[in-house]
């Protein structure tokens, strides 16, 4: 695989990215879960101008021209770390993502693509009927969903743990889930993460909730994670502190839907 994007450094493990990400000299190498969200991905990239308040990965061709060789994508390494601390700087990060990428037509991928978290993200805008044990987990949020009219584009649809920062440079937005939604939901996914697992305090959502139906989309971020947690592992994840985390989230978004 090394020599098909023209490689000779030695290959060094990266942690996360489910222990298959590698560093190779300047590139970053990873298997791919879809060939063509990956292609689709790597053009997008490559049509982005710099200057926009964000950085990207550059995504490197394998030596044949290709962007996916066998499951495999390079891209350029990219300075900084993540820091889910830093939420409000996440969704500014991703506000300005979102403002560049909101012309681009919706691919035809996301019609083929089946997951845990597309299974989470269509149960809740109530595009399938809900399964697994969530079900009792999310009943007030499914009474409290109403229907919006917002317009929907490709958007990021986990932006906390996916933004790195370095000093002197903008903002990174790296491993990108591409979804169909409104760029409030995103935000909103954003802000539910951390506030359930990054000591986030309730105050974060407050200064977020000029964004458009955002206790709607608080309701559908949370059902989104929920589901898709109790597809992906199983009642076992259910524990009292699995629970208990999501619980004052819950109550708190309901707050902006009354």
């Amino acid at each position: 695989m090394l020599a098909a994007f023209g490689l000779s450094a030695q290959p060094v493990l990266l942690p996360g990215g489910q222990g298959e990400t590698w560093r190779v000299g300047d590139v970053v190498l990873k298997p791919v879960g879809s060939a063509a969200e990956a292609v689709w991905r790597a053009e997008v990239f490559a049509g982005l101008p710099d200057g926009l308040g964000f950085r990207v990965p550059r995504e490197v061709r394998a030596m044949d021209g290709s962007w996916v060789v066998e499951g495999w994508e390079a891209s350029e390494v990219l300075e900084g770390a993540t820091d889910t601390g830093r939420p409000d700087d996440v969704l500014t990060a991703g506000a300005a993502f979102h403002e560049a990428v909101a012309e681009l037509p919706r691919p035809e991928f996301l019609d083929r693509r089946e997951d845990p978290w597309t299974l989470g993200d269509q149960v809740a805008w109530d595009e399938q009927a809900i399964v697994g044990h969530s079900q009792k987990l999310v009943e007030s949020l499914i009474e409290a969903r109403r229907p919006v009219a917002l317009p929907a584009q490709v958007v990021h649809g986990d932006l906390l743990g996916n933004v790195m920062f370095a000093d002197g440079l903008p903002p990174a937005i790296i491993d990108w889930p591409v979804y169909w939604r409104p760029p409030s939901w995103a935000a909103a996914v954003a802000v539910v993460d951390a506030l359930c697992w990054y000591d986030a305090k309730p105050e974060l959502a407050a200064r977020w909730s000029h964004l458009p139906e955002w206790g709607q989309m608080l309701v559908r971020a949370l059902i989104y994670r929920m589901v898709t947690d109790d597809v992906a592992h199983g009642p076992a994840i259910w524990t009292p502190g699995h629970r208990n985390a999501y619980q004052p989230v819950i109550d708190l978004a309901l707050t902006y839907t009354r």
